[in-house]
């Protein structure tokens, strides 16, 4: 049975997608057999593999459920997969709860942003109160700003687990989402690193 990690944030915006499509493509590159689960009606994770899916061989496989169905796709697809990874919808309720039944871990992103710190408390809550570890990653964030700094403090002083691991601001995030891509597929620079040391990390709490 494989892993199932879920990327979860009850604020929009703070790049849930983009977090679980860079990380779905860095497994897969690794060897492993990955599949993609969107539970968010908006959809993107979908229209981000359909995308991928035209260009050529996707390299991974593609479900999608409602929030209520989620635990049973997550079920079916890691007996199949070394990962499942699961984007969900900017909300944290009870309808969350079925996909983290079967969750290995929940990776929450925070952008640098005091309302992405005020969205932080209810799904680690929730995780805990399903007896699932969570892992905040710091996501587009923008380092040595006021903001930047009262984040980084204020998680420090809940003393929350998070990456060491920290994802830039960076343009390139968005363009290879766009194409059905992740950032690894785009050639070397900066976000290899990032990527490359975050999957490492992920890795290693499983």
């Amino acid at each position: 049975m494989g892993h199932v990690i879920t990327v979860a944030q009850q604020k929009g915006g703070a790049g849930k997608t983009t977090l679980a499509v860079n990380l779905a493509v860095a497994l897969s590159r690794a060897g492993h057999a990955v599949a993609v689960l969107d539970t968010d009606p908006q959809g993107s994770l979908g229209h981000w593999f359909i995308t991928r899916e035209e260009a050529g061989d996707p390299g991974m496989e593609f479900g999608t459920a409602s929030a209520w169905g989620a635990g049973y796709e997550c079920k079916k697809l890691r007996k199949a997969h070394d990962f499942v990874i699961v984007d969900t919808p900017p909300k944290v309720d009870s309808d969350l709860r079925p996909a983290l039944r079967e969750t290995s871990l929940v990776v929450v992103p925070v952008a640098t942003s005091q309302v992405d710190l005020w969205a932080l408390d209810s799904i680690l809550e929730l995780a805990e109160r399903v007896d699932v570890p969570s892992l905040v990653v710091l996501n587009r964030f923008k380092a040595g700003t006021r903001v930047s700094d009262d984040v980084e403090r204020a998680l420090q002083e809940r003393g929350v687990r998070r990456a060491a691991t920290v994802l830039g601001n960076r343009v390139i995030y968005a363009e290879s989402l766009g194409q059905g891509k992740g950032v690894l597929e785009k050639g070397k620079g900066s976000w290899t690193a990032e990527m490359d040391a975050l999957t490492d990390e992920i890795l290693a709490v499983l």
